[in-house]
């Protein structure tokens, strides 16, 4: 019996993309899903909502984990070769994505990632799905039929976002969409992103961006008691960390205040994205993740317990002691914090427990277990990164010493002015909960 015609047709549907042709597009999107995720991890620093900085953590790290899977899945594919460079379409699109990094404000970063770049990256994966072939390619279905789900809520997110931070900053509202415009003509410019990705490079220009560098110091959200130093005991060797309820306190003050960490990790992540390998890129992406986690940890406990947010003091010493230096110390804070405090997460989790709190229990439990984490991955690319620099690896341990040297030399500036405010706010915190 002869095979009909229509079975041996080129225009069969699911016969559209070869495997090597299928990678080519996978490619694509991971570079975009790459650059985006960098500029992302760029601006957390500029913004100063905790919930613009949480989300942003959170996206980066679900684009990290698409990514991931859109990597795995291309060498797969190219099965034996292991190169992955940029190359033609790759590097015109990758370069609008990572042109946010220099919008002109936070609101204009908010704008065209949400309206132009993430709409593009949902509109690709949705096309993808329906024209490629579920039962050869089924390993790329699952994941980006779940990537198309978290681009859904993070547009819906991004446009909460610009909408608020437009409302407290209405005079950078035509500058934003300006911006917005261009990123989106950009896009266009250069062939769009879809499933019929243009074979060469295009030349690419886009007008209208500014530097993007970490800011001195960190914005902060002012609905909280803005400070330096977060509590007594940072100031005041005498001040005890407490026990009881006032550990209860004092610990969902450390997981607020864990926001510097979510600052760090997605400086690093961004200072040393073109240095060390993609591996780096997602553990460091993961690891922002994890501290916007332990953060909102701590902002939960204290909503739950009653506080309002001007009665919470946020600050920022930790940040304001890697200010200045190489980013290396960025990383190098992360590990010398994780390191010197994961012995007392579990002791403090059996004091929760011991005194019924479920909850202050829960978060240090799982917290400890992130911390283990974070502890290897600190060691690791401390190491990885001083021998790329040419320098001694075991010198990872120099630089957590001298972190720990920037932290009590920004300490010993503490004013009694600032003891004596934190101290207020502390015992007000103390006696409400009481």
């Amino acid at each position: 019996m002869p095979i009909p015609a229509s079975c041996t047709a080129s225009t069969q549907p699911r016969a559209r993309w070869l495997r090597l042709d299928t990678a080519h597009l996978l490619k694509a999107f991971f570079f975009c899903e790459r650059s985006l995720l960098i500029s992302a991890a760029a601006w957390i620093p500029h913004a100063a909502s905790l919930d613009v900085k949480t989300g942003l953590a959170r996206c980066i790290w679900q684009s990290a984990e698409t990514a991931h899977a859109l990597r795995n899945r291309v060498f797969e594919l190219r099965f034996p070769s292991r190169l992955f460079e940029e190359e033609g379409s790759d590097q015109s699109l990758a370069a609008v994505f990572a042109a946010v990094k220099e919008s002109s404000s936070v609101a204009a970063f908010l704008c065209s990632v949400g309206r132009v770049l993430l709409p593009a990256l949902r509109d690709a994966y949705g096309a993808y799905l329906h024209a490629s072939d579920v039962i050869a390619d089924g390993p790329t279905h699952r994941f980006l039929a779940l990537a198309i789900q978290e681009k859904t809520e993070q547009i819906a997110a991004f446009e909460t976002w610009a909408h608020d931070e437009l409302a407290r900053n209405p005079h950078v509202e035509p500058e934003a969409l300006a911006w917005t415009k261009t990123i989106a003509t950009s896009l266009s410019d250069v062939g769009g992103l879809g499933i019929e990705l243009p074979a060469r490079t295009v030349a690419l220009s886009i007008p209208g961006g500014k530097p993007n560098s970490a800011p001195a110091s960190p914005a902060r959200d002012p609905r909280f008691w803005l400070c330096r130093f977060y509590w007594p005991d940072i100031v005041d060797p005498h001040y005890p960390y407490g026990d009881g309820l006032r550990l209860q306190v004092r610990s969902a003050i450390s997981h607020l205040n864990e926001v510097w960490a979510i600052e760090a990790a997605a400086i690093m992540l961004s200072a040393f994205a073109d240095i060390l390998p993609w591996e780096w890129i997602h553990d460091s992406a993961r690891w922002t993740y994890d501290e916007s986690r332990h953060c909102r940890m701590g902002y939960e406990r204290l909503m739950a317990w009653g506080f309002k947010p001007e009665e919470i003091p946020l600050g920022t010493y930790i940040y304001d002691s890697a200010s200045g230096q190489d980013p290396i110390y960025r990383l190098g804070m992360l590990y010398f914090f994780e390191t010197k405090n994961i012995k007392h997460k579990l002791a403090r989790a059996q004091s929760f427990h011991d005194c019924g709190d479920r909850l202050s229990e829960h978060d240090m439990d799982f917290d400890w277990a992130d911390e283990t984490i974070h502890a290897s991955y600190g060691k690791h690319w401390l190491t990885e990164l001083l021998a790329i620099r040419g320098e001694d690896p075991a010198a990872y341990q120099q630089i957590r010493e001298r972190c720990g040297k920037l932290v009590s030399d920004c300490v010993a500036t503490a004013t009694a002015s600032e003891v004596a405010d934190i101290k207020a706010v502390a015992e007000a915190m103390i006696a409400k909960a009481t």
